[in-house]
């Protein structure tokens, strides 16, 4: 994705719906310029559009999840890429943040093999050069495109691996990370019972904000990665729980 590509996602983000013309007013090229940007955005998924505009998807969506702060998603996601080595296999729950760091090891790490529940990171990695991908069953989840409910436990159960990544919806302090969906959480659950380490992946926006169910206790996370737009407060908490922070700058 180009800078001036990641511009207009976020654009389209602040507005919701905007026409071409003032998006092309805006980015200071021409319209025909635009036309083939939101070609290839809404090739990948990543906005919709509609005579003469370009608009978000259904808020709750994981396509619109992934092109808010997508910049700062893929940063996260390339520095979590890291902690991977090559030959390994993970399991990678069906965030946002998650099908990014699928790609950044498709496209960095060689011989990885991905276990999720993600059929919408299995699809969208399906070109790329990665080793194998295990999709756990289970109930479909159409707005974020992956499977909940006790079949994922009995998939996951036969697995065991040293990293399980996973996104968050929210941070509360005298808690932990929370998430907006219990269906998830519990997938989520089941999924980190097969892991030595669970890895939160989560842009800084994410502490400001606050879901409805907690996800994890500071007790069951190993690592955050996260952006340098974390505040100190937020690392000393996480810190004084045993819990390491990877920045990525």
């Amino acid at each position: 994705m180009t800078e001036r590509q990641s511009k207009l996602i976020k654009l389209v983000n602040i507005y919701q719906k905007i026409e071409v013309s003032r998006l092309a007013e805006l980015l200071d090229v021409s319209q025909v310029t635009i036309r083939k940007d939101l070609d290839h955005l809404e090739d990948e998924g990543l906005l919709t559009r509609e005579h003469g505009y370009a608009l978000i998807k259904n808020a709750n969506d994981i396509n619109t999840r992934l092109t808010i702060n997508y910049d700062t998603k893929l940063k996260v996601a390339t520095k979590a890429a890291e902690m991977v080595s090559n030959g390994e296999t993970v399991m990678l729950e069906s965030g946002s943040t998650c099908a990014l760091l699928a790609e950044q090891l498709a496209k960095l790490k060689k011989d990885v093999t991905i276990i999720t529940n993600s059929a919408y990171i299995a699809i969208r990695i399906r070109e790329l050069p990665i080793r194998k991908v295990i999709l756990l069953g289970g109930e479909y989840q159409k707005e974020y495109q992956g499977m909940v409910g006790p079949l994922v436990r009995k998939c996951a159960k036969e697995f065991f691996v040293d990293k399980f990544f996973v996104g968050t919806d929210g941070f509360i302090p005298e808690a932990g990370f929370t998430c907006d969906d219990l269906m998830r959480v519990e997938t989520m659950k089941y999924m980190e019972n097969s892991a030595n380490r669970t890895i939160i992946l989560a842009d800084s926006s994410k502490f400001s904000q606050k879901g409805v169910v907690v996800q994890s206790t500071f007790a069951e996370i190993d690592t955050l990665c996260t952006d340098s737009g974390v505040s100190q407060e937020v690392v000393d908490i996480l810190t004084r729980n045993n819990i390491h922070v990877e920045i990525a700058e």
